[in-house]
């Protein structure tokens, strides 16, 4: 199936019912004015006459006024669902079609301090996960988050794999969840306001004002009843007596229904789009064990929607004691907020333990999801086969970021030799080829499709020295900096396995400090039985491949000169470079004779 074709024409689709209800809607309008303006108008004649029979008319406007505003809230809901769904199919096909990234880059994620993140550009500007980022919520940018900064186990990575192949299928599924979060997206304060709530004082109402709750409005209400019969004006004092209780009653609960609300304070609308999403997860009928697994958490007696969907609206009815109109009225008759009180007390305490993992389900979803629309995107990208035999081998393996008609593609494998020491002029590719494995890596450890026809890998630990810089900050000189992260290097391949990705090293300081400083690490690396790669300009340090002709290699990326200009193929070549390309260049530019 062609992506850019499927997108079109669910694009066409929703941008044609968006206007199918666009005219629904205002020939709801219309017909609502009518009903409004005909009910005032039977409303005019009662006042006039006095004829009670002038009543019904008025009662059934009201009615019908009612109905069709609901119909009318209903088919605005449609509207804005269509046009989300729309502006997704459009954005997609932006996206494949010219490569435009109009998603969340993940900036804040950005730790220059991880073993490979800042190195490989997983987060920020035109970044892996700007490619990868569908979600919508603020725990599903997390979700994805850690899935890109930490590896899975083998057992997950499977399970991931099976879900992630299910959800690519599911692209219309996929796209109502995105846009059910897009029309009131959350943030991190709202999320944090809700934990804060949740977390908040778990202590009922007092027994003895639970007790006058039901018993005050009681005698409020019947107290007026019997006026209304009997016109006996001591009815009418009682009534008035409770209903000045009952506004004292709330006045000692004041405190505490201001402190339930100002942590919550318009996250009702929220909440109702996170049990549309929920509502969605539930009734979908999975088949991979994971998603099934992650469907049954929202499951375990009321289901997750329906609880959420409850809460929106306690939420909302808490709200109304703002209301300088309506709040003293509902609460002087029926102690209102007395009662939503303790419903929300009661459903704090049902689910207390819930709500974090109903959240972090979503966000569990939302980066799955994006995971399948990155493999929906790239119908030619293939889930690696996994290993745990150190087996690692790509064929045709690619740069996901780089477009598809100027990505040059290269087959590697590890499979003999554990670690190359990579040779080349600059701008001969070695960095992309260094970032296209790690990045290709990341993604097997996801349990997400790779960049390349063929793939079988032993997911590893990734550890990446490539992209350091001087911290003013903690008064660290770049040389320092490198250091230290080669030594959190060795450290790691003293417990694990890994593969590893150096380019460069030892840049700050003097070339023969340099040289034997890079042998030094490459008899490490081979030490310490690392799978990966070396890049360097110190064609000597290709000598150390002799000492250990059955561990080591030698790669290179070449250039050749045609017709006074340098020509890159970016293929991956066996041996050393032989070719240098910076001295033609600084004379072809000028810069020396």
């Amino acid at each position: 199936m062609d992506p850019v074709n499927e997108y079109k024409r669910l694009l066409l689709r929703h941008q044609s019912q968006e206007k199918i209800l666009k005219r629904r809607y205002n020939l709801v309008s219309l017909f609502r004015l009518i009903v409004a303006i005909t009910g005032i108008t039977f409303l005019y004649f009662y006042i006039q006459s006095n004829s009670t029979g002038l009543l019904i008319p008025c009662f059934l406007c009201l009615i019908l006024f009612l109905f069709i505003l609901k119909k009318h809230q209903k088919i605005e809901w449609e509207r804005k669902v269509e046009k989300q769904l729309s502006n997704i199919n459009e954005d997609e096909v932006a996206h494949v079609a010219s490569g435009a990234l109009p998603f969340e880059n993940g900036s804040d994620f950005i730790d220059t301090k991880h073993p490979y993140a800042h190195d490989l550009d997983i987060f920020g500007a035109r970044s892996l996960y700007q490619f990868l980022n569908r979600t919508e919520t603020f725990r599903g940018r997390l979700a994805l988050s850690r899935l890109l900064t930490s590896k899975s186990t083998k057992e997950q990575i499977a399970l991931n794999q099976s879900a992630i192949k299910e959800l690519t299928t599911r692209l219309e599924w996929r796209n109502r969840i995105r846009a059910f979060a897009q029309i009131k997206p959350d943030d991190a304060s709202s999320v944090d306001a809700l934990k804060k709530w949740v977390n908040m004082d778990k202590r009922g109402i007092p027994g003895f004002l639970s007790v006058l709750s039901y018993l005050t409005p009681f005698i409020v209400v019947s107290s007026f009843i019997l006026y209304l019969i009997t016109s006996s004006t001591i009815y009418w004092q009682v009534a008035g007596l409770f209903f000045i209780v009952n506004l004292l009653l709330l006045t000692t609960q004041m405190l505490r229904i201001k402190t339930e609300l100002i942590p919550s304070m318009g996250i009702d609308h929220i909440l109702r789009h996170y049990a549309l999403i929920l509502r969605e997860i539930e009734h979908a009928g999975f088949e991979s064990p994971y998603l099934v697994e992650l469907q049954h958490r929202l499951l375990t007696g009321k289901s997750a929607s329906q609880s959420i969907h409850q809460l929106s609206i306690l939420f909302a009815r808490m709200d109304h004691v703002q209301n300088i109109f309506a709040s003293p009225l509902l609460n002087g008759i029926f102690l209102y907020h007395i009662h939503q009180l303790r419903n929300l007390t009661q459903w704090r305490n049902a689910h207390v333990e819930d709500v974090e993992k109903w959240l972090d389900t979503i966000g569990e979803f939302e980066a799955l999801s994006s995971l399948a629309n990155f493999s929906f995107n790239n119908p030619s990208y293939v889930f690696p086969t996994l290993n745990f035999e150190q087996q690692i081998e790509f064929k045709e393996l690619g740069h996901p970021l780089i477009r598809s008609d100027k990505r040059i593609t290269n087959h590697v494998s590890f499979n003999e030799k554990r670690f190359f020491i990579l040779t080349g002029s600059n701008m001969s590719g070695k960095s992309t080829f260094l970032r296209t494995l790690g990045i290709n890596m990341v993604l097997t450890n996801m349990g997400a499709a790779v960049c390349a026809k063929e793939a079988n890998v032993h997911p590893l630990s990734i550890l990446v020295s490539m992209r350091l810089a001087d911290s003013l900050g903690d008064s660290e000189s770049y040389f320092f900096a490198e250091v230290k992260r080669l030594k959190e290097i060795m450290d790691s391949l003293s417990n694990n396995t890994s593969f590893v990705l150096l380019d460069e090293i030892l840049r700050g300081t003097n070339s023969d400090d340099k040289r034997s400083g890079t042998i030094a690490v490459v008899k490490k690396m081979v030490e310490k039985k690392a799978i990966g790669i070396i890049a360097t300009h110190d064609l000597e340090v290709c000598h150390t491949m002799e000492e250990f002709p059955d561990i080591l290699s030698n790669k290179r990326f070449e250039v050749e000169i045609i017709d006074n200009e340098l020509s890159f193929d970016y293929k991956l070549r066996d041996g050393i470079c032989e070719n240098k390309s910076a001295t033609f260049l600084m004379k072809k530019m000028e810069v020396i004779d």
